[in-house]
């Protein structure tokens, strides 16, 4: 029987949404070294902007804060954030990757993140954080949480980089982190393993005009009305139209926008729009108690422990109205929003001025997914995720041996889901590395009887 051969005992994961961070932490704290990557200034995905999670409304900050602080500080995780993947040669267990980390114009090593360079910027722009509801300066953390707290600079928003002027934040800097002249960074990393958690996009706006989208102000995403909704969001906490602040008496929330939809090539089910949709419908209601809550929908697919009576319990004790019907166009009329329907159990033509409309749209692959795939050699389906090597008994292994998927990355799915597909991942590695630890312990004493 030939023997196996011992391999390097580090993990990389792609993705520090709560995917990366549930699977870095499983690694890490069973004694092994992690390495974990991230494109944003800072970890914690899309869980990060949103305000409360379902069936139980807890917060989602209070869940995810302590696991983004104890992997910032944890001895056996190795964080790149700001950085991205370039390169991955090699096989399981003798892997090398190539980790570029972009320029921050920011030295993190001597930055205290004390927040005296975001406060005198002159430059806003649209916060991506805040889904382009609130503004940031051009120097900045995605949130009050962020980890690490560290400030980034947006070189192609700020005055001194498109003039040669300003240079604020450096003479408020109190350490002189401020760094102009800072270039990329370049790494390679030996791993032995990785993951891929690259998590998802909901589909843009612009892509739904029937529904309004990229046309009429009050049209909004799922992840938009999160930040509407959370209390260090852009209205803190109070639920405003992006349009004129004012407070919607009405809410139209429209399910499926863009999925389930063959014609556009996504005809697979978002998985969890129902349950955010019931949970927006609820928590607009708390916020606003005379509002009118309307949701239009296809079919509800509540599968999860407490789900069918999360939304019932939206219906019977909230007073939302659930509409079974297709939308079939949304337009601004007057400083209301018309959207036009049908109620497909009555068979009637429905028409609603609403004053805000949110849209739930399809959940699709992060675009970095198809780059990142060529990189590593994997796979990707028709819908644009990761193909795995069978859903039913190796739902997290890839084609290619050493690699593994968890999250979204491989489909849509809820936080519960998600974090037990990263822990599921995190297991398949740590059962590689120890065979690779036995292969070695056996190498050795082969090597010590010779």
């Amino acid at each position: 029987m030939q023997m196996m051969r011992p391999g390097q005992t580090r993990a990389l994961i792609i993705g520090a949404g709560i995917a990366g961070i549930q699977a870095a932490l499983d690694i890490a704290n069973s004694g092994y070294e992690a390495v974990l990557v991230d494109r944003l200034p800072s970890v914690g995905g899309h869980m990060a902007q949103l305000s409360e999670t379902f069936p139980t409304l807890d917060c989602s900050q209070c869940i995810l804060t302590p696991r983004t602080v104890e992997v910032g500080h944890h001895p056996h995780i190795r964080l790149y954030t700001y950085s991205e993947l370039t390169g991955l040669q090699g096989q399981a267990g003798g892997y090398t990757a190539t980790i570029r980390r972009r320029a921050a114009y920011v030295r993190w090593d001597l930055c205290t993140g004390c927040g005296l360079c975001q406060s005198r910027c002159p430059a806003r722009v649209p916060a991506e954080f805040e889904g382009l509801l609130g503004e940031r300066r051009a120097i900045y953390t995605l949130s009050p949480q962020a980890v690490p707290n560290k400030p980034v600079i947006d070189r192609e928003h700020c005055r001194y980089f498109s003039t040669g002027r300003c240079r604020v934040c450096e003479r408020l800097c109190p350490v002189g982190a401020i760094d102009y002249e800072q270039q990329d960074e370049v790494f390679e990393e030996p791993v032995g393993a990785v993951i891929v958690a690259t998590g998802y996009q909901l589909l843009p706006l612009a892509a739904l005009p029937e529904y309004g989208g990229g046309n009429v102000p009050d049209v909004i995403d799922g992840l938009q009305f999160e930040r509407l909704l959370s209390a260090s969001g852009p209205t803190a906490g109070v639920v405003r139209r992006p349009s004129d602040g004012r407070v919607p008496g009405r809410v139209v929330f429209i399910q499926c926008a863009g999925s389930r939809d063959p014609e556009r090539g996504r005809p697979y089910c978002s998985k969890f729009c129902c349950m955010y949709t019931a949970k927006h419908a609820l928590l607009y209601r708390h916020r606003v108690h005379d509002g009118q809550a309307i949701v239009f929908y296809i079919d509800i697919r509540a599968a999860g422990k407490g789900y069918e009576e999360f939304v019932q319990r939206a219906m019977d004790e909230e007073r939302v109205l659930y509409l079974r019907g297709k939308v079939s166009k949304v337009f601004r009329q007057g400083d209301q929003v018309m959207v036009w329907g049908t109620d497909t159990l009555s068979g009637r033509n429905v028409e609603i001025a609403a004053d805000l409309v949110v849209l739930a749209p399809a959940a699709v692959p992060d675009p970095s997914q198809a780059e990142l795939a060529r990189i590593l050699g994997l796979t990707i389906g028709e819908d644009g995720f990761v193909e795995v090597r069978d859903a039913q008994l190796a739902p997290v292994d890839t084609l290619r041996p050493g690699v593994f998927v968890a999250g979204a990355a491989a489909g849509p799915k809820d936080i519960p889901e998600t974090v037990a597909q990263a822990s599921a991942a995190a297991a398949r590695i740590l059962s590689l590395f120890s065979r690779w630890e036995r292969a070695a312990q056996v190498q050795v004493q082969a090597d010590g009887g010779s």
